[in-house]
C-alpha cells in the first residue's frame, strides 16, 4: 500500500497528458477516461499534440526513473508504435544535480580514502547530471586531467520502488490485455530492471569501456577514454577526459573544417565492426554519447562517451545476421526467406515460397528507387515488422542492435545526407565476413578445439560401444518434442548435406587422436606421426566443406 500515493500519481499524470487512448487500446481500463473529470487538464496546445510527444512530456514529469524507463523501452520496437518509439529516443536524461560535498563523500566512501589522498584536484560543481550519476572534472596526482562519475545518493532505494510498482502495473497488464502473451510485460519490466541494475554498477561500465578501447586501441577512427583502474570501484568510476565537438553540432564541426563526408562513411564502417568483427557493440550511440576528435580535420575520429548499455549477439545470431545483411545487399528473396527459417526467426511451419512473396513485398519498394535514397535502417525495420505478422518473439538483443542502427544511419545522414549506406557498408561486410569464415580462421578455431577432442579421445570407442548396444537392442530412446520435430522436418534436407562430411570428418579426426597417441611404430616429423597428420589434414578438409555449407 506504500505504492499508493504513487500509483495514484501515475495514473492521474497518464490522464492529464490525455494517454488513457494510448493505454485504452484494449478497451480495459476505460476506468482512466472518468478519472478525467477530476484530473486537471493540460493546456489545449499539450493536449493537441502527438501522443508520443505526450508521453514524453509526461515521463519527464513524472522524474529522472521513469525518462529512464522511457529510454530503455525505446529499444523495444517490437513492442511500440513507431511514431512513439521515435519520440521516447530524443527524451533527454537530464535532472537538477545533487551538492557536491555529497558527491565528494560518496567519492570518498566508494574508493576507502580521502578526495586529497586520490585527486590533486577535484571540481564540485558537476560537468554534466543525469537520473543515476552525475560527472565531475579532476586531476590525478600525475597532473593528468580526468572525469569522475559518481551514483546519486539513494539511486538503489529509488530504483527498486520504482521497479516493484512497474512490476506491480505488469501484472495488471498481464491479466488483463489481450494480447500479454505477445507483449510480455513481465519480461519487458525484468528488462528495465536488468539494464537498470547494471547501470548502477560503475564497475561494470569501467569494463565495457576497456573492452572497446582495448578493440580500437591505436584506431584512426574511433576513440576512446582510458579508465583509471586504482580510482574506480562499483560507485565510482574515472575516466581520462576528453574534449571534443559534439557531433550534431554542424556549424561547429564545419568551422572546424572537419570532412563530414569522410565522417558519416566511418560512422557506418565502425557500425558494422564493432558487430561483426568484434561481437561488441554500443548500444546507446545517440548524438549525445558521440564526440568527434577537432585535431584531425582530413581524417576525422570519433570519441565515444557512457559505455552503460553494451550489445552482443549470440554466435548464431551473429551469423544469421550478416548472411542475411549480404543477401539483401544482393536483393536475393528467396535467400533472406532461407535464411530467417534455418535461423529459426520463422515459425518452422512457414511455407518458404510465402515467405519470399512476403520479403519481396517488404523490399521491392525500396528497390526501385536509387539505393543513396533508401534507408537501410527502415528495411530492416520492415523485415522484423513482418516477422511480428508471423507471431515471432524477436530477441531482445536483435531489437537493440535495430535501434543502433537507426542511431548510426541517423548520425551519417546529419553529418552527410546524401550518404550511400549501401555502398559504404557492403564492401565492409564482406572484408570482414571473408576474415571471420576463412580458411586462416577456420584453422584457428579448430587448433584451439584440438586439445579438447585429444582430452575426449580416449572415450570415443567406450561411447560409440555404448551407443550401438543400445541401437542393436532397441533400447535407445529418442524424446523430441513436437515443435523440435516441425523443425527437423523444415531443415531436413540442409542437415543431410552437413552430415556426410560431418561424419567423416569426426571420425578422422578421432582416427588422428588415437594414432597419434597409440600407433609408437609410425614414422613421425617434429614428433607427430604422419599417419595422423595425414588424417588431420583430411578431417580440417572434411569440417571446412561442412563449414561452408553451412
Amino acid at each position: 500500500m506504500r505504492s499508493l500515493p504513487r500509483l495514484l500519481r501515475i495514473a492521474a499524470v497518464i490522464v492529464r497528458y490525455r494517454l488513457d487512448d494510448v493505454v485504452d487500446d484494449a478497451h480495459r481500463f476505460r476506468l482512466l477516461r472518468w478519472a478525467r473529470l477530476f484530473v486537471r487538464r493540460v493546456p489545449a496546445d499539450v493536449a493537441s499534440l502527438p501522443r508520443g510527444k505526450r508521453l514524453v512530456l509526461a515521463l519527464t514529469e513524472l522524474g529522472p526513473i521513469f525518462v529512464k524507463f522511457g529510454q530503455i523501452l525505446s529499444t523495444r520496437r517490437d513492442l511500440l508504435p513507431a511514431d512513439i518509439a521515435d519520440e521516447l529516443t530524443a527524451l533527454q536524461d537530464k535532472v537538477s544535480p545533487f551538492p557536491g560535498a555529497e558527491a565528494r563523500a560518496a567519492v570518498e566512501s566508494a574508493l576507502g580514502a580521502s578526495i586529497e589522498d586520490r585527486y590533486s584536484y577535484f571540481e564540485e560543481t558537476p560537468l554534466a547530471s543525469a537520473s543515476i550519476a552525475q560527472v565531475h572534472a579532476a586531476r590525478l596526482a600525475d597532473g593528468r586531467e580526468v572525469v569522475v562519475k559518481v551514483l546519486r545518493p539513494d539511486i538503489a532505494t529509488r530504483i527498486g520502488r520504482d521497479i516493484d510498482l512497474l512490476r506491480a502495473l505488469g501484472e495488471l497488464v498481464q491479466r488483463v490485455h489481450p494480447r500479454a502473451d505477445k507483449i510480455r510485460p513481465l519480461a519487458v519490466v525484468a528488462e528495465i530492471e536488468s539494464t537498470l541494475l547494471n547501470e548502477l554498477d560503475l564497475q561494470r561500465e569501467g569494463a565495457n569501456a576497456s573492452l572497446l578501447r582495448r578493440n580500437f586501441l591505436d584506431s584512426n577512427d574511433l576513440y576512446v577514454p582510458e579508465v583509471i583502474w586504482s580510482h574506480t570501484q562499483v560507485g565510482v568510476l574515472t575516466l581520462e577526459r576528453v574534449r571534443g565537438i559534439p557531433v550534431d553540432d554542424l556549424a561547429t564541426l564545419d568551422a572546424a573544417g572537419i570532412d563530414r563526408v569522410r565522417l558519416a562513411e566511418k560512422g557506418v564502417q565502425l557500425f558494422y565492426t564493432e558487430v561483426f568483427r568484434d561481437n561488441f557493440f554500443h548500444a546507446d550511440a545517440h548524438a549525445g554519447n558521440i564526440w568527434v576528435d577537432a585535431s584531425r580535420p582530413h581524417d576525422p575520429r570519433f570519441i565515444v562517451l557512457d559505455f552503460g548499455i553494451m550489445g552482443t549477439l549470440p554466435e548464431k545470431d551473429q551469423y544469421w545476421l550478416a548472411e542475411n545483411f549480404l543477401a539483401l545487399f544482393s536483393q536475393d528473396y528467396k535467400r533472406i526467406a532461407e535464411l530467417h527459417l534455418r535461423a529459426g526467426w520463422m515459425p518452422a511451419e512457414v511455407r518458404m515460397d510465402e515467405l519470399e512473396s512476403a520479403i519481396r513485398t517488404v523490399c521491392e519498394p525500396y528497390f526501385t528507387r536509387p539505393l543513396s535514397e533508401v534507408s537501410l535502417a527502415e528495411v530492416v525495420v520492415k523485415l522484423f515488422q513482418m516477422a511480428q505478422r508471423y507471431q515471432l518473439t524477436v530477441q531482445p538483443q536483435l531489437i537493440l542492435l535495430q535501434k543502433t542502427l537507426l542511431n548510426i544511419e541517423g548520425v551519417g545522414r546529419l553529418l552527410h545526407p546524401d550518404i550511400d549506406i549501401w555502398a559504404t557498408a557492403r564492401p565492409v561486410l564482406e572484408t570482414i565476413w571473408k576474415k571471420q569464415h576463412g580458411p586462416k580462421m577456420f584453422i584457428k578455431r579448430l587448433r584451439q578445439r584440438v586439445p579438447e577432442w585429444l582430452a575426449a579421445a580416449p572415450d570415443m570407442p567406450q561411447l560409440m560401444h555404448a551407443y550401438l548396444e543400445q541401437v542393436t537392442s532397441g533400447s535407445l530412446q529418442l524424446r523430441i518434442a513436437s515443435d523440435d520435430l516441425r523443425r527437423i522436418e523444415a531443415h531436413s534436407g540442409h542437415s543431410a548435406r552437413l552430415a556426410v562430411p560431418l561424419v567423416i570428418g569426426a571420425s578422422l579426426a578421432i582416427g588422428a587422436a588415437l594414432l597419434q597417441a597409440l600407433d609408437t611404430q609410425a614414422p613421425r616429423w617434429s614428433g607427430l606421426s604422419l599417419w595422423a597428420i595425414g588424417l588431420a589434414v583430411g578431417a580440417i578438409i572434411a569440417f571446412f566443406v561442412a563449414h561452408r555449407s553451412r
